[in-house]
């Protein structure tokens, strides 16, 4: 696989189990060398952990160095599922209830839990979205 096709970031293996290989990614943002880092909220570093089926014949042990690796096309989905989709609900509730005459408050609360209705039902759906969003190991 080609890396133009995949998304990878370096992780260090927490625990592994016959089912799940849990790995920790700390992604810093790209200011994180910046000397004005501490100024900034943007300079952030933060911890997340990873499951990763894990593969019966991988030698991997906690505390190995690992790299894992997700089609950049589920990244695209992913962006498009928790980003792109609820600006455009946001937008579009917001413009239809201002134009059928609701007043500014009521518009803006109408689209705000308009949005929270679309990510209740994302959690909703986090079992099937677990399932479809496989990531793998390399070492």
């Amino acid at each position: 696989m080609s890396s133009s096709s995949e998304i990878s970031h370096k992780g260090r293996v927490v625990s592994v189990t016959p089912e799940v290989t849990t790995v920790e990614i700390v992604s810093e943002s790209a200011c994180g060398a910046c000397h004005a880092k501490g100024l900034c909220s943007l300079g952030d570093s933060k911890v997340k952990m990873v499951e990763v089926p894990t593969s019966g014949w991988s030698d991997i042990r906690p505390g190995d160095e690992v790299e894992v690796v997700l089609k950049a096309s589920m990244g695209h989905k992913a962006v498009l599922l928790a980003y792109m989709i609820p600006l455009v609900l946001l937008v579009a509730v917001l413009l239809v209830a201002v134009s059928a005459g609701v007043g500014e408050l009521y518009a803006g609360l109408a689209a705000i839990a308009a949005v929270a209705v679309y990510y209740f039902g994302l959690w909703l759906m986090r079992g099937r979205l677990r399932n479809e969003y496989i990531f793998n190991i390399k070492k």
